[in-house]
């Protein structure tokens, strides 16, 4: 009785394991097929991050820039331009940083990365003289626009504040 029962019972068949072995092959490549575009993802959010945390650089070194009433004059170092002194009046700087942390004059184009890996972006710095509001008020307001681009994204990301300079706190320069 119990030999029979050794006898009878069957294993796996050639068709069971070839099934078994292509849905493994399916979803093996369905993975893989996967791994790219979570590379160039990865890729690309790593760019974004980069290009948002310049753009937060460039914003509050040219705010605390306009802040200050004695500077007057473009600050070339850091791509601020120089502050404009009549209503409606504005001025652009650009300058080109490398994620390396230095930075260069534009063509960024014309930049060789020294390190592999090292992205090249464009920061454009716009500040523009606003007329007060009331017309009475003696404070300067300035509307700064940066702009961040880079090869890849040639649009880039962009970001506005407005900074107001209180004249009557004044001092000597």
């Amino acid at each position: 009785m119990l030999m029979s029962k050794i006898i009878c019972s069957k294993g796996m068949g050639l068709v069971e394991v070839m099934i078994a072995l292509f849905l493994a092959t399916v979803s093996v490549m369905a993975i893989f097929s996967l791994q790219a575009p979570a590379f160039r993802t990865t890729a690309q959010s790593d760019y974004f991050g980069r290009a948002v945390e310049i753009l937060q650089r460039q914003l509050e070194n040219t705010e605390v820039y306009l802040m200050n009433v004695c500077n007057t004059a473009a600050n070339t170092d850091t791509g601020i331009p120089a502050i404009p002194t009549a209503v409606g009046g504005s001025a652009t700087s650009t300058y080109c940083v490398l994620t390396s942390g230095s930075s260069a004059p534009p063509p960024c184009e014309t930049i060789i990365a020294i390190i592999d890996g090292d992205a090249i972006y464009k920061v454009s710095t716009t500040i523009t003289y606003m007329p007060p509001v009331p017309p009475s008020v003696t404070s300067s307001y300035f509307r700064v626009v940066v702009r961040v681009t880079w090869s890849r994204n040639t649009t880039g990301i962009s970001q506005t504040i407005f900074v107001s300079r209180q004249e009557y706190f004044k001092v000597s320069c």
